[in-house]
C-alpha cells in the first residue's frame, strides 16, 4: 500500500528560524493519523521510512534550579527515553520532571505531537543526546504533527543553541 504524503512542506517557526540561519535542511510532510496506534515519533519513523534511532522525538522538562521558568528541551530519539537525571545533570543541576504538557505548548508555541526544538516562542536551554553526533542526518519535529525536518545534527545544536550529552536511555 502507498503510503500518503501531504503535498507541499508548511512554513513554520522551524522553517522559517533555519531559512534565517542560512543553514540546510530537507522537509518531510507525510499524513498523521489520529488513530494510529504508534508514537507520534515511531509514525514519524514509519512514514518516513527511516529507522527509528535517527528520528528524534522533542521533549520539555522542568528542572529544579534551572534560571527562569525552569524549562529545558530534551532531545533523543523516538527509540529511547529520556534520561531526567542526565539532562538534570547536563544542565548542571541535579533533578528534572516532565513538563506539564500545556506549559510545553504555552513555553513552545507548538502543539503536542508536534513540538520542534527549532523556532520556538521561548528560546529555552538545549541538550540533544550525543547519539545524534554520529549520524549525517537526523529528524525532528518539523512543528507540526505529520511533518519531520532533515538536518546535520551540527546545525540543529547551532540553531538552538544547544549542547550534546548522554540523555537516552
Amino acid at each position: 500500500m502507498a503510503r500518503k504524503r501531504a503535498a507541499a512542506a508548511p512554513r513554520t517557526p522551524a522553517t522559517t528560524a533555519l531559512t534565517r540561519a542560512g543553514l540546510t535542511f530537507t522537509t518531510h510532510p507525510y499524513t498523521h493519523d489520529p488513530g494510529s496506534d504508534l508514537s507520534y515519533g515511531l509514525e514519524a519513523a514509519a512514514a518516513l521510512g527511516v529507522p527509528p534511532e535517527v528520528v528524534f522525538k522533542t521533549l520539555v522538562v522542568h528542572v529544579d534550579g534551572l534560571r527562569g521558568s525552569g524549562l529545558a528541551v530534551g532531545v533523543v530519539p523516538v527509540s529511547s527515553s529520556l534520561d531526567l537525571k542526565a539532562i538534570a545533570g547536563a544542565l548542571g543541576h541535579k533533578k528534572a520532571t516532565m513538563a506539564d504538557g500545556a506549559a510545553a505548548e504555552r513555553s513552545s508555541g507548538y502543539v503536542m505531537g508536534g513540538i520542534s526544538p527549532i523556532g520556538q516562542r521561548t528560546a529555552l536551554p538545549t541538550v540533544v543526546d550525543s547519539s545524534a553526533q554520529a549520524l549525517a542526518t537526523m529528524y525532528v519535529s518539523g512543528g507540526r504533527r505529520g511533518f519531520d525536518i532533515g538536518l546535520a545534527p551540527a546545525d540543529l545544536a547551532a540553531v538552538t543553541g544547544g549542547t550534546f550529552a548522554p540523555i537516552a536511555h
